[in-house]
């Protein structure tokens, strides 16, 4: 099977942890433990989000000189190769001596018009208490809104509209290799007059751009792992359930989060509405179970009544 798995952002850094390359590392540790586990027999491209990574990034950028700080299509590119980097080398530690490993920058066309630029609804950076937000978004000029009972950055998220990389995917996949594409929802890239290429201040979501390059690539499957074991509808309520199974329809008819499930179902329904094929939620360490359908979420065109796990 061709399996796309996009890796939430508590795959590389868990909300709480320190912001350092040890952090990171030790989370993509894990990460590749599971993907590693899937790898025989499979053909694997793995996506990740950056959220917290371009976010201090561009911190440590304007508190350093803010004239001089990269923008943040830049700081998506840097990120892109640093957690790569630390994917194939933490995998390469797993899987044969053999196996070829590439890491691509992968541009993302985005409608420069797109309405997500006039109200920023991304999270970036490091979670902060009411009153140091207010005091950076005074210094800085940043937009921030509540993340639980904490605050964050926020920038405009764009829909992603073509992967420009995609070719070159396409052909290390038919090589055997196992690539790392579309990081951070891939780098914001839109059009001026006469053809000409610029980057965008704006991160696009992780899942959207991962679904798009899955229906691109003609993927089998497309998985978005993260620290939640499925959709569960009344999340947080003693009437919680977690879905089994379910057509895009039925699950988009009910209303989830907005900054966690909200994007991970709508892109998941889109998936499977699209190609026909199956797109699965669930937790990094469930990620073979997944797989073979019993564990997490599957959103199929073919499946019946939304059917629910036993509780535990």
């Amino acid at each position: 099977m061709r399996i796309v798995v996009a890796l939430g952002g508590n795959a590389l850094l868990r909300r709480g942890e320190p912001m350092t390359a040890e952090a990171q590392r030790a989370n993509v540790r894990i990460a590749a433990e599971a993907l590693a586990a899937i790898y025989p027999g499979n053909e694997l491209v793995v996506t990740h989000g950056n959220g917290p990574q371009v976010g201090l990034l561009a911190l440590q950028g304007q508190a350093y000189n803010p004239e001089e700080a990269s923008p943040l299509d830049v700081l998506g590119a840097e990120t892109e190769g640093g957690i790569g980097y630390m994917i194939e080398q933490e995998m390469g530690n797993l899987v044969p001596f053999e196996v070829p490993f590439a890491t691509i920058l992968t541009m993302v066309e985005v409608d420069p018009d797109d309405p997500a630029f006039r109200n920023p609804t991304k999270f970036i950076g490091p979670v902060y208490a009411r009153e140091v937000a207010e005091r950076i978004r005074a210094e800085k000029g940043w937009v921030f809104k509540a993340d639980g009972d904490q605050w964050r950055r926020v920038v405009p998220s764009p829909l992603p509209k073509r992967i420009f990389e995609i070719r070159p995917i396409r052909w290390l996949l038919e090589k055997g290799t196992i690539v790392i594409a579309a990081g951070g929802g891939g780098i914001p890239t839109v059009y001026e007059a006469g053809r000409k290429l610029r980057g965008v201040e704006a991160v696009i979501d992780k899942d959207f751009c991962s679904e798009l390059l899955a229906r691109e690539l003609a993927a089998d499957l497309f998985v978005m792992a993260t620290d939640a074991a499925a959709v569960f509808l009344d999340w947080g309520k003693p009437t919680a359930r977690a879905i089994r199974s379910a057509t895009p329809d039925a699950i988009e008819a009910h209303s989830f989060p907005a900054g966690s499930m909200g994007p991970k179902v709508r892109a998941a329904a889109n998936f499977a509405r699209a190609t026909g094929r199956n797109a699965a939620i669930g937790s990094l360490k469930d990620l073979a179970a997944i797989i073979e359908g019993a564990a997490g979420t599957t959103v199929s065109a073919s499946a019946g009544e939304m059917a629910f796990h036993s509780a535990p």
